[in-house]
């Protein structure tokens, strides 16, 4: 691959649920949206989409009918990691099979792997499919932090698109970028180091703010990527009670009451996750009414 899959911002789109189902007609309404502010990329079935939640059948359900909404004006990528391979695998293939763009492929949880473990089980994912696939760091989840060496055995997969690195080390950019080719592409998984990131060789976000601002998101993604450091570092700065807010509690959590605000009303989180605190509740409708 000689450009990355995208460049700027994918969201990392909240599930909308009603009566306990996923709510299709207010999937269209927050597809629309993000294609009307110019997204260009969007991430279904991720943390931000509740995915430990979700049945296959329905992941499956959200990426059809979404490409079939969005056709050519926006890509999907469909979460689709587990902690076993074999599952992983299968779900890959019936999410290519429904439409996916490409895959967002999280590194395994709970069980963990090592370094070989972690390249046979990503390479069984790339060997399955024929669209790119990302995979996901996020060590707070995981339990698991891959470090530079795996990428660089990763980076050699033909159809590895990159990583979303979502560990909180801002630097770690740089490593990755030193260690693997140019054509393996980093995208920042933490809005708050979107602008740092991108400064450093990132090619854009993977971004749950985006849910909420999507336009403004894009101005920043867009600024750093055209080395207007100043003012990204300016929108970041502007964002930043906002996604103070968005963390306050486990996400998705705050971005789904951030959406009802709004005017689109995703339902609650599955359990285990619960509605958002009162005194949160209160922040966050005072951030709203400020940006």
């Amino acid at each position: 691959m000689n450009q990355p899959l995208f460049t700027g911002v994918s969201t990392a789109l909240v599930t909308p649920f009603l009566g306990g189902k996923v709510n299709y007609p207010m999937l269209e309404r927050l597809l629309a949206r993000q294609m009307e502010a110019g997204i260009t990329s969007v991430v279904l079935c991720g943390t931000t989409g509740e995915a430990p939640t979700l049945t296959d059948s329905e992941k499956l359900e959200m990426v059809c009918r979404a490409k079939r909404y969005v056709g050519n004006q926006c890509q999907i990528i469909a979460g689709t990691g587990s902690n076993c391979t074999e599952h992983t695998v299968a779900l890959s293939r019936a999410a290519e099979g429904a439409g996916a763009d490409a895959l967002l492929v999280v590194s395994p949880y709970y069980n963990k792997a090592t370094k070989a473990g972690l390249l046979a089980h990503y390479g069984a994912v790339c060997s399955a499919v024929h669209i790119p696939v990302i995979c996901y760091n996020v060590p707070s989840r995981t339990g698991l932090d891959m470090t530079p060496a795996v990428y660089r055995g990763l980076s050699a997969m033909p159809n590895m698109a990159g990583v979303k690195e979502a560990s909180t080390d801002a630097g770690k950019v740089t490593e990755i970028r030193a260690a693997c080719p140019e054509q393996f592409t980093v995208w920042s998984g933490n809005d708050t180091l979107a602008a740092a990131a991108m400064a450093l060789g990132a090619k854009g976000v993977i971004s749950v703010a985006s849910n909420v601002l999507p336009s403004e998101m894009l101005a920043l993604a867009s600024a750093a990527l055209d080395g207007d450091f100043d003012t990204a570092a300016d929108l970041q700065v502007r964002l930043l009670p906002l996604l103070d807010v968005l963390f306050s509690e486990v996400n998705p959590i705050p971005v789904k009451e951030a959406m009802k605000c709004l005017g689109f009303d995703c339902g609650v989180c599955r359990l285990p996750l619960t509605p958002l605190s009162q005194r949160n509740a209160e922040r966050l409708k005072k951030v709203l009414s400020e940006v």
